[in-house]
């Protein structure tokens, strides 16, 4: 008996290759190069890549090596090969060190033969569900990607609960694999069960007065449940910027007999009060100081009050804003405004004061709405009076109309890389209603984003406005037109680009019209958060003839976690003589 176990042994011990003691220097995956993605997924599948480096006992490398095919196996099933050709090769040098090369041939993939993907009950009914079934994948033909296949099944199953669906559920939930043929069934069904309707909403705060908040709902008790509902409930309550957390639940469990989902929202309120203060310089203004104070709720109404105050040397500029929730037509604000500006540059010498009644509002998902009446005192002087010695000023009083619109369709407002964004005006005053001149004035200015491969972008930018009236010499600085500077044209100053005042003053006076436009080409390191960007700017701000100036430059980009962060250089080509021009802004400057 002894005799026999030990030439059983021998003749294991022969039949087994055999490994000696050694170090793993590295782990070479050959024959995916085209295929980064089952690479990644192999490699990170390989135990082997854990012992890099270390030195392995006979018996421990010998594991390693017979376990890394049946791994590199198992990875590949994820993508569709289920019978790939693979072989595992272990050279070593002099020293003992093992290089393991692992070679993959995956073979044909297994594609889909067949596939039953349905939803029976309500939910089949349901066309939104029916364009989520229509578009599953993989599709018949199309090679069994696992990934693939689990996403579109949980977005299916999101879907239905966010459609009110809460009692669906799976009658099948199959794939079969049949390796020979190369072939996969698919046999995926829901039962949908009855779809669920919007239930009381019940607010759980303790500050605000009942029904303010209610106006928000933007749906009737008993129409059909959708998590979309909820969501814009949140967005219109982050708005507010009242509460420091938001929670909204729907509650199916408590739903009665008649299938209606109560939903619970619960706010914590956040600090009455924020105040700020910073410093500021500008080239133009000088040195500043910046003071604000926002009263985030007045009082149980909603009310919010807001004052910023920008102090500079040759600026001075205040802000007071009350503001009244207006949410039983548009989600927005009544405001009352109050502006005073000084300014005292070597450009001009003006004062204004403004106030201003407004009602702003949501159109859309993207499109937002500002109608106001406002009531414009301003005086200003480019000349002296060559006997006294004394400024020359000029007045004017308008009141007038205006509307803005906005329009934001980015996929990413902090970083858009694809998408358009817009920002339109047209105010228009009467002599004899409150102005001293008969004007209109319209202004528009786009944004276009294009992302080009996963680290570039293409922005095109556009600036156009006008305006119409026959005594320009009312109209005041601050409704004229200017051009130059970083959000104009580049490589020229704030306002440096227009008619001007004569020699040798040369003060910007603002003009008729402007136009102006822009083409940036920024690139992003290994699609990362540093970036390069070259850019040509060209336009003009004029009253009859249009003589456009041009800029270019290059530029630092920083992808930060709060937006775009912007270092230009630009040069101004109407002048070759002219100084280099930099820019530092923020935001996604949409």
């Amino acid at each position: 008996m002894r005799l026999r176990l030990l030439l059983a042994l021998l003749l294991a011990t022969v039949a087994v290759p055999g490994w000696a003691r050694g170090t793993i220097d590295r782990v070479e995956i050959r024959g995916l190069e085209d295929d980064a993605a089952i690479e990644n997924n192999v490699r990170l599948a390989l135990s082997v890549n854990d012992e890099v480096g270390k030195a392995q006992g006979e018996s421990r490398l010998e594991f390693l090596l017979l376990n890394a095919e049946r791994e590199a196996r198992r990875a590949l099933e994820p993508f569709g090969y289920y019978s790939p050709t693979i072989t595992v090769d272990s050279p070593r040098d002099a020293q003992d060190r093992i290089v393991v090369t692992i070679t993959i041939d995956k073979g044909e993939p297994v594609r889909v033969r067949d596939s039953n993907v349905s939803i029976l009950g309500p939910g089949g009914e349901d066309r939104y569900l029916a364009n989520d079934l229509a578009a599953f994948r993989p599709r018949v033909g199309e090679p069994l990607d696992h990934a693939v296949y689990e996403a579109s099944r949980d977005g299916i199953t999101r879907r239905l609960a966010e459609r009110g669906y809460f009692d669906a559920d799976f009658m099948k939930r199959e794939v079969r694999v049949t390796r020979a043929d190369f072939a996969a069934d698919i046999d995926l069904v829901w039962d949908s069960g009855f779809r669920y309707d919007m239930g009381p909403t019940t607010f759980h705060q303790d500050f605000f007065r009942p029904g303010l908040l209610e106006q928000l709902l933007t749906w009737e008790e008993g129409s059909y449940f959708h998590q979309g509902k909820l969501d814009r409930l949140r967005q219109s309550l982050v708005k507010l910027d009242y509460f420091s957390a938001i929670d909204i639940r729907p509650l199916p469990d408590q739903a009665g007999d008649d299938l209606r989902v109560p939903i619970d929202v619960t706010l914590a309120l956040a600090k009455q009060s924020v105040y700020t203060a910073g410093l500021s310089y500008g080239s133009e203004s000088g040195m500043g100081v910046r003071f604000g104070m926002e009263r985030r709720y007045v009082n149980d109404r909603g009310h919010k009050l807001v004052t910023d105050l920008d102090y500079a040397q040759n600026r001075k500029n205040l802000l007071v804003q009350y503001r009244i929730p207006a949410f039983a037509w548009l989600d927005g604000w009544y405001t009352a405004a109050f502006s005073a500006y000084d300014e005292q540059t070597d450009y001009i010498d003006f004062r204004n004061v403004r106030l201003i009644g407004s009602r702003s509002g949501e159109l859309t998902e993207r499109w937002t709405a500002t109608a106001s009446i406002i009531a414009l005192r301003e005086r200003w002087s480019y000349d002296m009076d060559t006997d006294t010695g004394q400024r020359l000023y000029t007045y004017s009083t308008l009141l007038y109309p205006e509307l803005l619109g906005t329009y934001i369709g980015v996929d990413n407002r902090l970083f858009p890389r694809h998408g358009l964004a817009m920002n339109l005006s047209l105010r228009s005053g009467a002599e004899g209603a409150g102005s001293d001149t008969n004007f209109v004035q319209g202004w528009a200015q786009a944004t276009w984003f294009q992302g080009v491969g996963p680290a570039d972008r293409l922005i095109l930018r556009g600036e156009a406005g006008a305006t119409w009236t026959s005594d320009l010499v009312s109209m005041p600085p601050s409704l004229r037109f200017f051009a130059g500077g970083d959000r104009s044209i580049r490589g020229y100053a704030w306002r440096e680009v227009g008619p001007r005042t004569p020699p040798p003053d040369n003060f910007a006076m603002g003009a008729r019209y402007v136009l102006t436009g822009s083409a940036e080409y920024e690139h992003y390191f290994n699609a990362g958060p540093w970036g390069m960007a070259g850019f040509v700017d060209a336009g003009d701000a004029f009253d009859d003839e249009f003589d456009p100036h041009v800029g270019i430059g290059v530029g630092a980009r920083w992808r930060s976690p709060i937006g775009g962060v912007r270092i230009d250089i630009a040069h101004g080509l109407n002048d070759p003589d002219s100084n280099f021009q930099i820019y530092l802004s923020l935001g996604a400057n949409l």
